[in-house]
């Protein structure tokens, strides 16, 4: 492994050489490469995360190029997963990355969450979550929720270990929101990039072994007023 490439964040006592490489063994599964997967992938990637699963089904849209900024114009109807395994390997080659250009369900969530160490959600769908949710617990893999919506977003880890808080502490009633409609899609891709980056340095924390991870705790921010709140659940 190219040392050098990491040496900024190996001056800091919290991860040196020992945390590095322990990036390097880590598996990490991005279900999304939207919004929030965009800077979740890219970070973790140029942190030097050895290896990324990327799950998405979805191709870009030029409605996506305000928020998604590992797209271009030039990417605009190509599937994500395609055109983000080259961006991230041109970024750092060093880093394996996995693509499932399907989307995640009940029927194969289990085999593919069983090859990663943790899970960072970076969907956008109720259901989705619910099922990632649920096989985290069962295999006691962490998982870091995020969602945004206009400029607010929120953060927290579930499933960490067998007394975690999951996500349906959170959200409880499951019937509910299935029978909600589409989350509004309003956002500026500022809100995306800071809530991405908050996911991206839980798993860092978590793999690393410093600072408080939000286990079982909600983090929430409005970048319009720029408050931000820790709540436990």
């Amino acid at each position: 492994m190219a040392y050098e490439r990491y040496e900024r964040q190996m001056l800091l006592p919290e991860i040196g050489e020992e945390g590095q490489e322990r990036l390097r063994a880590a598996r990490v599964l991005v279900v999304g490469v939207g919004g929030l997967g965009t800077p979740i992938s890219l970070y973790l990637s140029g942190a030097g995360v050895g290896r990324l699963g990327l799950v998405d089904d979805d191709t870009v849209g030029l409605t996506n190029l305000h928020r998604q900024v590992l797209y271009t114009e030039a990417d605009v109807k190509k599937p994500k997963v395609r055109v983000a395994v080259e961006k991230l390997k041109a970024l750092n080659h060093e880093v394996e990355v996995d693509t499932y250009d399907f989307r995640l369900t009940q029927e194969n969530a289990a085999d593919i969450v069983g090859r990663y160490d943790m899970v960072v959600d970076a969907c956008d769908n109720y259901a989705t979550r619910y099922v990632l949710n649920d096989v985290c617990a069962a295999q006691g893999k962490p998982y870091v929720y995020g969602a945004i919506e206009g400029f607010c977003g929120q953060v927290a880890v579930f499933c960490r270990t067998a007394g975690s808080k999951t996500y349906r502490d959170l959200y409880p009633d499951e019937a509910a929101f299935r029978r909600m409609p589409s989350p509004f899609k309003g956002v500026v891709g500022m809100t995306a990039a800071v809530v991405g980056c908050v996911q991206a340095h839980e798993v860092l924390k978590m793999v690393c072994g410093y600072g408080d991870v939000l286990d079982g705790r909600l983090w929430t921010v409005d970048l319009r007023t720029m408050q931000s709140y820790v709540i436990d659940l």
